[in-house]
């Protein structure tokens, strides 16, 4: 019954690497690289005088995107993925070659990169490390996202919660995929897939934690997916990704990292193990909700949630709290499970002790050829 809880007690030495504790004005002001175009497109959106414009991006320094403007070469569309369509990878490179418009933008004022929708996929516990931690011992699993993606340079909200952060790439489905495809073609975005600590853990199935149970409710509130400043098509996505490294800071102070060929399932897996759970159903909101539409094809512009490294702020319960909430059971807490009270137990010390991201915290994430992410918590 507990083998997913971890003990706190043995929450890994070197998380937090403090010789890679970067001041954030240094850390954010370094150049990132950028895919060479022959290899990757890589597209921002910026506010124009009539609304936004997309920039393939050719270089990113100094917290500034450099590229070229490509709007008007898409008869005024103002969606990357729309353009992309419009010209394919031949027509956006050969405008680039003519360097129709170069520009400069701020990072920090990068809108959304693209169009996205509200139904995601995600996968737990695909990176060994982090299944480790959890103890998880029959992972990979799946489940639903429901929630509207927020911009690159946004805030989220404390509330009540216990506020955890998981640094992600994301797929994103170019156009609609139907039923048992697994497409060749995939861009990518970087994520940060927050979560509520209690809600999950209130509404988790202790017995099965692969079923997915409880996850789509303490990940799916306002605020709990921004997405990263560069709209990614590789020309290899698989390849692409594998050679990437996950990196999120929580204030100065390094806590995840991670190559993305860690990884158990590839997008490929993911998706066969999407198209088996097609039928499957998780309760969200007094609702059935599944991974797919209605008529069991992905949607274009849905993400595809690829798992966290380890380094998240959850780090179990400890056998002390297990102690406690069975002495409250025994003591005559009976109307409600023992797994309850052990729950109730952990989540009173965690608001106590206050491990979890608190107002005023910042939460950075910045990946080489994928941007980044800057996130403000707020009460």
């Amino acid at each position: 019954m507990w083998g997913w809880i971890r003990r706190a007690s043995v929450r890994k030495a070197g998380r937090v690497l403090p010789a890679l504790m970067l001041c954030p004005s240094l850390a954010l002001a370094a150049s990132l690289e950028i895919a060479p175009p022959d290899e990757a497109l890589s597209f921002a959106r910026y506010a124009g005088p009539d609304g936004p414009r997309v920039m393939v991006v050719t270089a990113y320094a100094d917290e500034a995107v450099q590229g070229v403007d490509l709007s008007g070469a898409g008869q005024g569309l103002d969606d990357p993925l729309a353009l992309f369509h419009a010209l394919g990878y031949a027509g956006v490179r050969e405008q680039l070659t003519e360097a129709a418009r170069p520009v400069s933008v701020p990072a920090e004022a990068l809108l959304l990169p693209l169009r996205l929708g509200t139904r995601h996929i995600a996968a737990g516990t695909n990176y060994p490390a982090h299944a480790d931690e959890s103890q998880v011992e029959d992972g990979p699993f799946l489940f639903p996202k429901l929630v509207a993606p927020t911009p690159p340079r946004s805030e989220v909200a404390v509330a009540d919660r216990l506020l955890d952060y998981e640094v992600e790439l994301c797929f994103v489905s170019l156009a609609d995929i139907q039923p048992g495809q697994l497409p060749q073609g995939w861009g990518l975005i970087l994520c940060n897939d927050f979560t509520d600590r209690a809600s999950l853990l209130r509404h988790i199935n202790p017995a099965d934690v692969t079923s997915g149970e409880g996850f789509t409710t303490g990940k799916s509130f306002p605020g709990a997916l921004p997405v990263g400043d560069l709209f990614v098509i590789p020309q290899e996505p698989r390849g692409f990704a594998a050679a990437l490294n996950l990196r999120l800071h929580r204030g100065d102070e390094l806590r995840q990292q991670s190559a993305v060929n860690r990884a158990l399932w590839d997008i490929d897996e993911i998706m066969r193990q999407a198209w088996a759970r097609a039928g499957w159903r998780w309760e969200y909101d007094a609702t059935q909700v599944g991974l797919l539409a209605e008529d069991g094809r992905l949607p274009a512009r849905s993400l595809v949630l690829s798992g966290t490294p380890d380094g998240t702020i959850f780090a179990g319960i400890s056998n002390g709290q297990k102690l406690r909430g069975l002495l409250r059971w025994l003591a005559g807490g009976w109307g409600r499970p023992l797994t309850s009270r052990v729950i109730e137990t952990y989540i009173d010390d965690a608001r106590r002790d206050g491990p979890f991201l608190r107002a005023g915290e910042r939460v950075s994430i910045r990946v080489a050829r994928m941007g980044s992410i800057v996130t403000h918590v707020v009460p």
